[in-house]
């Protein structure tokens, strides 16, 4: 039975720039102004002149910083996107609330937008329309919304739209729309009629994370059994899955202009997939991570992974290399990472409740030597931004610094299983 659609017209909370009132000025600079005048013969000091005009000059402007500041929210946020031309972000919490807010390297700048309540349980991902007017999200609920990203307002919801939770999300295009849920069940939508012209199932966990390739043909799912899944959205039916990894498959990703594909894993290893093999791997790249939570493709080459060990790294795709770290929730899991419209910040939302953003505007000038370098064993990770290892780490230069001295790279955070070091 098709899951039923319906067009709503429900109010958000918006909120409001406060109101500037306007008053008086207080009575004490009446007094001043009727309180008696210096005694006669007695000339005013012109150094005193001299020292207000140095001390009570223009306040100072606002600070700008090289990132916006953290945003805190009320609860975990599950997922987190970027405008894809403002500097809006919207995020969706354990709640089933959604967020939006703009944010700016302005101290003191970063406003909320609006908020939405309408999912009953935890809103697993939330993501924006390429033209940046319209905002989907699914939930644990198993409904899919369709909000107008400038008010927040909920303009379409699909109730039931699966029978088990829904766990990830794609746009394939203005009107097409992929869904995965927790029991392994692929849907793709067509957004005018609100009904799933797809409704396949092949994977025997949940569906981690959705990708599509350039041309739109071909839908990419990362499972929980161990297994990508391909489809064919063109001839609707599909194609095969690959051959089962170690651990969960959390992620997928279309890298080297659609040369290759990536799979993030819960172990922490990169399995790596040649476009049309996708029966097996053709290498992959183990690091030292907890798990990979997510990837955010960031050039063709460079992609950024969040762990459970609260660290997000940048890693260089054939050669395989940690370039090093971009930043860290310390000690706190990451759910998902966003690149922003400019490629210029990352954001990152985590279980201390806040999201952070970091400068990534360097990363595609990295460069990567052919070559391994050893390190001495302890050392820590190339630090690729100055919050890299927290706001206040005073040493951060300093290792910088002696890695430089001692003309090594940081590729302790790699293990000595990639099978390939070219295309």
């Amino acid at each position: 039975m098709a899951a039923s659609s319906e067009h709503v017209e429900t109010a958000s909370t918006v909120t409001d720039p406060p109101e500037v009132h306007h008053t008086e000025a207080p009575e004490t600079t009446r007094a001043q102004e009727t309180s008696d005048p210096e005694p006669t013969g007695q000339e005013p000091d012109p150094d005193e002149d001299e020292d207000e005009d140095e001390d009570g000059g223009e306040p100072p402007g606002p600070k700008i910083r090289d990132t916006p500041e953290d945003i805190k929210l009320e609860a975990i946020a599950n997922t987190v996107a970027l405008h894809p031309s403002r500097d809006v972000l919207v995020c969706g919490d354990v709640d089933g609330d959604v967020y939006a807010f703009s944010y700016s390297c302005t101290e003191g700048e970063n406003k909320e937008l609006w908020s939405s309540g309408h999912h009953m349980k935890s809103c697993r991902q939330v993501r924006f329309s390429s033209d940046g007017l319209k905002l989907y999200s699914v939930s644990r609920d198993k409904a899919v919304h369709m909000l107008d990203a400038e008010r927040g307002q909920l303009v379409t919801r699909i109730r039931g739209a699966h029978d088990a939770p829904i766990n990830s999300l794609l746009l394939v295009d203005e009107n097409i729309l992929a869904t995965g849920d927790d029991k392994g069940t692929l849907k793709v939508w067509d957004m005018r009629r609100g009904m799933a012209f797809m409704d396949l199932k092949h994977h025997e966990d949940y569906i981690s994370d959705i990708a599509v390739d350039q041309a739109k043909r071909i839908l990419l799912t990362a499972s929980g059994d161990g297994t990508m899944g391909v489809f064919n959205i063109k001839r609707r039916r599909f194609e095969l899955l690959s051959e089962f990894q170690s651990g969960d498959l959390t992620s997928v990703a279309i890298m080297k202009r659609g040369k290759k594909v990536v799979c993030g894993s819960s172990e922490g290893t990169i399995y790596i997939f040649n476009w049309n093999g996708f029966g097996a791997t053709s290498d992959r790249f183990a690091i030292k991570a907890e798990s990979i939570e997510c990837i955010a493709p960031i050039t063709d080459n460079i992609m950024c992974t969040a762990s459970m060990d609260g660290y997000i790294r940048a890693i260089n795709l054939l050669p395989n290399r940690v370039l090093g770290c971009i930043g860290q929730h310390i000690g706190e899991p990451i759910e998902e990472l966003a690149k922003s419209w400019d490629t210029r910040f990352l954001a990152s939302s985590a279980h201390d409740q806040l999201i952070k953003f970091w400068d990534i505007s360097g990363l595609p000038n990295q460069t990567v030597d052919e070559y391994r370098k050893r390190k001495k064993k302890g050392g820590r990770m190339k630090s690729l931004t100055k919050k890299a290892h927290g706001d206040n780490d005073f040493f951060s230069g300093l290792v910088e610094e002696t890695d430089k001295k001692e003309d090594v790279e940081e590729d302790d955070e790699e293990e000595e299983d990639s099978d390939s070091g070219s295309d």
